[in-house]
């Protein structure tokens, strides 16, 4: 299965950690992870957004990390998902 993460990026200090750490875990238990906290630094929302609806669009499923909520982004993110009718997880759940 290809899953996307999804959470909180914009201030957030230990996002790189958090995104790795379910990125490591899922890939052990052999899903393919799309991870957008991969992505090159420096560019605005309004363009991280396009690039993630595609790594989005290209998954089967996201996985929504915890304080996904306080994040537009990951909002947006989950309203897709569900348009989509994509698997959407949640970080405290057993993949």
């Amino acid at each position: 299965m290809i899953i996307y993460l999804s959470g909180r990026i914009t201030g957030n200090p230990r996002y790189h950690e958090q995104f790795e750490t379910a990125e490591e875990l899922l890939s052990k238990q052999g899903e393919i992870v799309l991870n957008p906290a991969a992505l090159p630094e420096g560019l605005s929302r309004e363009k991280y957004m396009p690039i993630c609806l595609a790594m989005l669009e290209a998954a089967d499923a996201v996985l929504l990390l915890q304080g996904w909520e306080n994040s537009k982004g990951a909002q947006v993110e989950k309203a897709y998902a569900e348009y989509q009718r994509k698997h959407i997880y949640y970080e405290k759940e057993s993949l």
